[in-house]
């Protein structure tokens, strides 16, 4: 159920403001951290800004659509809606300059599948990328650890495609004068579609986004679903049916106003990121590749019996991961 879902408690902001003031957050805190040394002038040259890193953040949101798009086995879309909610709530509270998107990118999708029980082997998952895939399963597998503590072990998601389907069985059954919903469905799809690059999924239920996916579609194809709306969904209940009504006017908005930034900008907003980002986290940095030896090195001991010490801090760390990943 939504409603009680760590979802609805945890990963849901008041409005589009509240949702760009935490990403706010994140970008300011990184450039304080890595540019202390630096002027307001030299941080401003050197640094992404918030506006830049959303459109960052969008041009890899669409990268893993067509990502997943090409995946074999085909992929269902409720994965795909599962990955792009771990990627919104990921950069919502990090900088895309503190860990390399790309990256972050096919973690999500990978968590995604194995959280949704769409079930890949690592060799199989990797197939579907380019390159060297021995090295892409082991940054996969070194970043799913801080993807899961960065969501705060809180996996399950709740997107708009069941509520959906429940709407559109109870117009079937409860809107008999509505001749076939179904003619609907491209419309709706092309707007769930949509709805996934905007934060809407972060600040309205997924059965508020279901619905003005119907009324977004059945307005355009000049079609009335207003009765259902008035007379069926919210006969008596005359104050949340304002409240939706509201609701799914930001919605629509929000989904006519989706722009991917243009190609041009993106490589120079690229270009830009990989002069400012953190080194640590970067897999082609000296130092990524250095405590990564340092990770295998410490494997092969534990193999061969000499176990690595690990601090009283990073053991209670790690059962406490443990004992959240229960609550999911």
């Amino acid at each position: 159920m939504f409603a009680t879902s760590t979802q609805r408690h945890f990963w849901m902001f008041k409005d589009e403001t509240d949702v760009s003031n935490a990403r706010l957050s994140a970008n300011i805190k990184y450039i304080s951290s890595r540019g202390r040394n630096m002027t307001v002038i030299e941080r401003e040259a050197h640094f992404l800004n918030v506006i830049e890193e959303k459109s960052l953040i969008m041009s890899y949101e669409y990268q893993l659509r067509d990502f997943c798009r090409k995946f074999h086995p085909p992929m269902p879309r409720y994965v795909i809606g599962t990955a792009l909610h771990y990627l919104k709530r990921f950069y919502v509270n990090n900088s895309v300059m503190d860990y390399p998107p790309k990256e972050i990118l096919v973690t999500c999708v990978y968590l995604a599948c194995k959280v949704e029980e769409f079930n890949v082997s690592m060799d199989q998952f990797v197939g579907n990328l380019k390159g060297d895939r021995e090295k892409a399963a082991a940054i996969i597998l070194n970043n799913e650890l801080l993807l899961m503590q960065q969501l705060d072990y809180q996996l399950t998601v709740h997107n708009p495609f069941r509520p959906l389907e429940g709407l559109m069985i109870d117009m079937k059954t409860r809107f008999p004068t509505f001749s076939d919903p179904e003619r609907l469905r491209p419309g709706i799809d092309e707007f769930l579609e949509q709805v996934f690059y905007t934060d809407a999924i972060l600040i309205y239920s997924p059965s508020q986004i279901s619905l003005a996916a119907i009324i977004h579609s059945a307005s355009t194809s000049k079609e009335n679903v207003d009765e259902y709306i008035t007379k069926i969904l919210f006969s008596e209940d005359q104050k949340r049916l304002l409240n939706l009504i509201e609701a799914v006017k930001k919605i629509r908005v929000m989904v006519r106003n989706v722009q991917l930034p243009h190609r041009d900008t993106i490589k120079a907003l690229e270009k830009k990121l990989a002069l400012c980002c953190n080194p640590d986290n970067n897999s082609e940095s000296p130092a990524f590749k250095k405590r990564m030896k340092q990770s295998f090195d410490e494997e092969e001991s534990f193999e061969d019996g000499q176990y690595p010490s690990a601090s009283s801090d990073q053991v209670r760390s790690m059962l406490m991961g443990l004992s959240e990943m229960g609550k999911i």
